[in-house]
């Protein structure tokens, strides 16, 4: 047992009159304690549930996040000599536990993104609790893409020659994935599960992509990014908490860019011609085979999706000077064969 680590999770444990919030050096002290398996499995539970009640504060998501950033594996910024168009790598914090009701389109514009000259990485693990839904690591094998058997170092070169990577966590980061199935006993998500969305391992000029699903959620994002010294991201409040944008409603988006203001964008559907349907996630299979039509630019809801996230993404990104550029470059993208090119292009460095 850790007598320091217990010391940490009597103040965060102690309930509404007598607990208190850890500063930033002690959530990432107590983070660090429990990936390197210092904490016991029972202080572990405890501290996770017990800060799931408390709820995390800005100050402890960013300690936690420099744990991980000293602990975890880092992508460099991929081979300039490839000439990407665009300088800042998109990281994508995609909730882990995956998707169960909305078809996720997130894998489609990873390639969009890429296929444009934007640098993508994309993190997370296997079908996790406690939604258990469709991991993003199940959609890329599905089309091709096996990143489970690479190692960091390969994922490097596959990011360096392709401008696309993933950082596949039971592999790469195997400390964050002894903590998974604490997620399935507690039965709620921890407050890491917060902190994954904001997780960036790139090094480099970043664009950090983080879903939510409740406002709250997204004032902590701020903060954190604040206290930790980034100034380009973007917040999407998006289906299931992804960073896919939905047409069921307007898309609420935040915008920081280094040297601005903070900027909200409001995107409407039916203001750029598009439905208001969000494609229902059906099962693995039929999703993969909508994902084979989209990419061979057959026209579906599903493409439709595609094409919304694409070109605000080819937008945010700096391809495109405004959005209905971004949509109009997304489609000739897609219907062009670019896209599947491209994914036939990482599926053989990978294979290879």
């Amino acid at each position: 047992m850790s007598n320091a680590f217990r010391e940490l999770l009597r103040k965060i444990g102690s309930g509404v009159h007598t607990g208190e919030n850890l500063t930033r050096s002690e959530s990432a002290a107590a983070t660090r304690m429990m990936l390197l398996g210092e904490a016991t499995p029972a202080q572990i539970g405890a501290f996770m549930i017990s800060h799931r009640i408390k709820r995390p504060t800005g100050e402890e998501l960013a300690g936690m996040l420099d744990a991980y950033e000293e602990l975890g594996p880092k992508l460099a910024y991929p081979n300039r000599e490839k000439g990407f168009a665009v300088s800042s790598v998109a990281v994508f914090g995609v909730a882990y536990d995956g998707r169960s009701r909305t078809a996720p389109v997130s894998p489609v514009t990873a390639l969009i993104l890429a296929t444009a000259g934007v640098p993508t990485v994309m993190h997370g693990g296997d079908i996790m609790p406690t939604k258990e839904g469709i991991p993003l690591i199940e959609i890329w094998r599905g089309l091709g893409v096996d990143w489970t058997k690479l190692t960091i170092e390969k994922v490097q070169q596959v990011f360096d020659d392709t401008g696309l990577g993933f950082v596949y966590i039971p592999k790469h980061f195997p400390q964050a994935d002894s903590l998974v199935p604490y997620r399935r006993e507690i039965g709620k998500r921890p407050p890491f599960s917060t902190m994954e969305l904001m997780w960036c391992p790139c090094d480099g000029d970043v664009n950090v992509i983080s879903g939510y699903v409740h406002p709250p959620t997204e004032g902590m994002f701020i903060k954190t990014f604040e206290l930790r010294g980034i100034n380009n991201y973007t917040t999407i409040k998006g289906l299931e908490g992804s960073c896919d944008l939905p047409r069921d409603r307007t898309a609420i988006i935040g915008i920081a860019k280094p040297d601005a203001e903070f900027e909200r964008v409001l995107l409407n559907h039916g203001d750029y011609g598009f439905s208001n349907t969000n494609p229902a996630f059906e099962s693995t299979s039929e999703l993969l085979k909508q994902m084979q039509e989209v990419l061979q630019g057959k026209p579906s809801e599903l493409m439709q999706s595609a094409i919304w996230n694409g070109g605000f993404y080819l937008w945010r990104c700096g391809i495109c000077s405004d959005i209905n550029s971004g949509f109009i470059k997304a489609e000739v993208l897609l219907t062009s064969g670019q896209v599947v090119q491209k994914l036939e292009e990482v599926s053989n460095f990978v294979n290879s």
